[in-house]
């Protein structure tokens, strides 16, 4: 449950750049997952796959580092580092 309600927090965030940026396509996504999150870049990418699926961010390209300190403040963490959005005229900001 620790890793669906992470992957939630996350989409909620990236939708609501991709809002800022007038509703363009998600096309990559770099994020930082702590040591203790449960995740691997594999695990993390499946599970936003299956979360992003009908957004605006499904078919992003996830970037996705794991730190391996866990006195990390946010070692149980998942912190979302850029989004980058196309808008509708194909050009790219974020």
């Amino acid at each position: 449950m620790h890793e669906q309600a992470l992957i939630d927090d996350l989409i909620a965030k990236i939708l609501a750049v991709a809002e800022a940026e007038r509703g363009g396509q998600v096309v990559r996504v770099r994020v930082w997952l702590g040591a203790l999150s449960h995740f691997t870049p594999e695990h993390f990418r499946e599970h936003f796959v299956d979360a992003s699926r009908g957004t605006v961010a499904e078919g992003a390209e996830v970037e996705a580092t794991v730190d391996d300190d866990l006195t990390h403040p946010r070692a149980s963490g998942v912190v979302l580092e850029s989004v980058v959005v196309a808008s509708r005229g194909n050009r790219v900001s974020g």
